[in-house]
């Protein structure tokens, strides 16, 4: 972004908002943002207003995706992209069993054992289950407006980078 360029955080959390800026904070990467407590769904900002907006490993736990995707889209300036980084299906032969059990198994366990919240890593578990796949994705992406839309699969599957275009 430059020295001239500036950064948004936002969150509907505001215990989340506080954590991401602190975070920064502590890594020296404070300059040039501002943070506000927003809805996804309903961002507060002037049609045109960003050159790029991203989401990373939010997108799941929005109510109505389609009115985040479509208000993402509004935001944007022509010529702005979407970035969207979130947890996907399996895609590597063999995986997807072997990451269910880790999920709906494993995973509890260890927010029981380790954080003593069994159930957000219960949750975290369903809520990537029940997020739409890479190709889905894509397609409301599309159904909100993006051109060139694309998606890259990391970890397997595990995790999806999508991308769109304001054309």
């Amino acid at each position: 972004m430059g020295e001239t360029g500036s950064v948004l955080l936002t969150d509907i959390n505001s215990a989340m908002l506080a954590t991401g800026r602190r975070r920064l904070e502590d890594a020296g990467c404070a300059a040039n943002v501002q943070y506000l407590q927003a809805d996804a769904e309903s961002l507060p900002f002037a049609t045109g207003s960003f050159d790029c907006v991203t989401i990373g490993f939010g997108l799941r736990n929005v109510t109505r995706k389609d009115a985040a995707l479509a208000s993402m889209f509004r935001v944007l300036k022509p010529g702005g992209r979407l970035l969207v980084l979130e947890f996907s299906k399996p895609t590597a032969p063999g995986l997807g069993p072997l990451y269910d059990s880790y999920s709906f198994h494993v995973l509890p366990w260890l927010g029981r054992a380790v954080a003593k919240d069994e159930a957000s890593y219960r949750y975290l578990a369903e809520s990537i289950r029940m997020h739409p796949d890479q190709e889905t994705l894509k397609g409301m992406m599309q159904a909100a407006g993006f051109g060139r839309c694309d998606y890259f699969n990391l970890t397997g599957g595990i995790v999806a980078l999508h991308r769109g275009h304001k054309l």
